[in-house]
């Protein structure tokens, strides 16, 4: 049996692919942006750094486990790193929380709730750009992106359509679809998995709840509800039916 020393304390590992595995294995809960166990290792968000014996700082989830390793998941000078990106983040970051669909369950805004980001000291430079509102089922809001790039290998690796990725360099980096095509443009099959890993408001559901309202109240109209075939398992055991 393979050990390694995380926060003073020795960790079994046996076949972890890398190195935060073996933390979130321990009950550490490290937190992450860009990271899926069902992706590939992108280390982007920097926000899984931890610190060895030696001082270094390095991303845990791009790191292969050795036997013998003494790690840190949380020393001041990590809490001043992971604070310090989320300031950048929400620098360039679109801020209309109290409007926005995710608020209250936003992964950026849990973190910084979490890591005590109550100012940020940076100025948002970044052009705002226009929503893609074009698709029949999700609304992509390039201002609230962060760049992890979650929808981006879902899309490709999970789901194996290829529809959305970076484009342009440096501070102009953004995710869109090939040629800056609206959404309504591309091979896009609605699937919805961009939307379940992004940790903001970038990309977001659809919604028709006030068409559907306008409908209800239309007394010219007679308004059937149908429930999709994918869903009627989930809604049979909402409802207690068979």
């Amino acid at each position: 049996m393979k050990y390694i020393t995380i926060n003073n304390r020795k960790v079994p590992f046996e076949d972890e692919k890398n190195l935060l595995s073996v933390i979130r294995k321990a009950g550490i809960d490290l937190p992450t942006f860009c990271y899926h166990s069902e992706l590939s290792t992108y280390g982007a968000c920097r926000m899984c750094v931890v610190e060895d014996d030696r001082g270094r700082v390095f991303a845990s989830c791009s790191e292969t486990p050795r036997d013998g390793m003494v790690i840190y998941t949380n020393t001041p000078k990590l809490q001043h790193h992971r604070k310090l990106i989320l300031e950048l983040l929400l620098a360039s970051h679109c801020r209309d929380c109290t409007t926005c669909r995710e608020n209250g369950v936003c992964t950026l805004q849990k973190l910084a709730r979490q890591l005590g980001v109550d100012d940020v000291r940076f100025q948002n430079t970044k052009e705002q750009l226009p929503k893609d509102t074009s698709s029949n089922c999700i609304v992509i809001d390039p201002n609230k992106c962060i760049l992890c790039g979650d929808c981006v290998r879902t899309c490709e690796e999970i789901q194996g359509v290829g529809v959305l990725n970076f484009a342009h360099r440096g501070s102009n980096m953004r995710v869109t679809p090939a040629f800056g095509k609206p959404m309504s443009e591309t091979d896009c099959v609605g699937c919805g998995q961009c939307r379940v890993v992004c940790p903001t408001g970038a990309i977001t559901i659809k919604s028709n709840v006030h068409a559907v309202w306008d409908l209800v109240y239309d007394k010219t109209k007679r308004v059937v509800v149908q429930i999709a075939p994918a869903v009627r398992v989930a809604i049979g055991d909402k409802f207690g039916i068979p």
